[in-house]
């Protein structure tokens, strides 16, 4: 029997979706213009993430103000992390800055380099056809600096924009979660753990990723220093950096250092970098990577490295923490269908196999029996 809605109810219903419309309609023009300010945001939540137990500390536990209590862990974020980012970019930008680049030479230090392989070892690296190319080769890296300059401002436009975002978010800590959670479709059970999933990803790569970069910043340091390489500080935080960057890592640094060095006339020097970076800086790099995942929230390798490919074209630098949370809530809402909406099914609404959060009982939902 179908029953007719009376004309209240269906005014009701299209006053909703009128209203759900215009929601949706301002969202995509504010997300159009408001995009360049993105990363800022995106950072204010993943340290709104880290910071909310220091807030409620304060104001829970010490019983101090929420207003003087959000000031001065905002102020904690500029001094220990804002200025200290910022400084990096401007080391790096300064020293760069007095770095000259010419083409011509780059070139003839390669061929020489060739020529010196050819005599000694009878192989030929260059042939008339990909001679011609060494040219381009050459030029790359003569915009760096002016690429750096523009990503400069955008740094301190995203800083100011994350220090007034975190302020206002931590003043209304206690009601900006449950707003959240209004809002979402779930039930309150899976609204649990998706917040519980959140925050385990949100900590392992906001705790681990830096981490493993001054780790591997600091071996890299030592090496760069033993093999003569040139302003090896600058480079050692390039290579830090570059343990965002997937697959190639902090190979993009320590290889063309290795290969320069032999270019120079220092074939044993450059050979040696290159097995140290194969041997020692990469190998760092897997051993504190897995160690820290099984710490942390034991994230599947895949969805970092995917998570982060997809991750810093979205969001830029952020996007080493909310890429592999894209793709983790993305896996997390089918595996929520499947043990939902299929009957029998043996999904587990988790994405992180360990997750050091308190567990929840779920109604009707049984773990599946490992197999022996």
């Amino acid at each position: 029997m179908i029953v007719e809605k009376s004309p209240l109810q269906r005014k009701n219903r299209e006053y909703r979706y009128a209203l759900i419309a215009l929601v949706l309609i301002l969202g995509i023009i504010l997300f159009k213009y408001a995009r360049p300010y993105l990363s800022g945001f995106l950072g204010a939540c993943a340290l709104y993430v880290l910071l909310k137990g220091q807030m409620a500390y304060f104001c829970e536990k010490l019983k101090f103000g929420r207003g003087f209590s959000a000031a001065i862990i905002v102020l904690e974020t500029l001094l220990f992390f804002l200025t200290p980012l910022t400084g990096i970019a401007f080391l790096v930008i300064d020293t760069l800055s007095g770095v000259t680049i010419n083409p011509q030479e780059i070139v003839q230090s390669i061929i020489d380099f060739a020529q010196t392989i050819e005599d000694k070892t009878g192989f030929k690296i260059f042939t008339p056809e990909n001679l011609s190319y060494l040219p381009q080769i050459g030029k790359i890296g003569t915009n760096i600096v002016q690429i750096l300059g523009a990503s400069l401002y955008s740094l301190i436009i995203n800083a100011i924009v994350i220090l007034f975002v975190l302020y206002y978010m931590l003043f209304n800590y206690q009601t900006f979660g449950r707003t959240i959670k209004e809002i979402l479709p779930f039930k309150e059970e899976n609204k649990q753990i998706l917040a519980e999933e959140t925050k385990a990803i949100i900590q392992a790569n906001a705790i681990g990723i830096p981490l493993l970069a001054i780790i591997q910043g600091m071996f890299a340091y030592g090496g760069y220093l033993f093999f003569g390489v040139n302003n090896a500080l600058l480079y050692a935080i390039l290579t830090a950096f570059a343990t965002i960057l997937p697959i190639v890592g902090t190979t993009i640094v320590w290889l063309p250092l290795g290969i320069g060095i032999m270019i120079g006339g220092n074939l044993m020097g450059g050979l040696g970098l290159i097995a140290y970076g194969f041997l020692v800086i990469s190998t760092v790099d897997n051993v504190i990577r897995f160690i820290l995942q099984k710490q942390l929230a034991d994230i599947h390798p895949l969805i970092t490295v995917f998570g982060v490919l997809i991750g810093i074209p979205m969001f830029g630098f952020w996007g080493v923490i909310f890429g592999p949370l894209l793709l983790s809530l993305f896996i997390l809402f089918f595996n929520m269908y499947r043990h939902e909406y299929i009957p029998g099914s043996i999904a587990e609404p988790r994405v992180t196999t360990r997750n050091k959060t308190r567990e929840i009982k779920i109604a009707g939902y049984k773990k599946p029996k490992k197999r022996k």
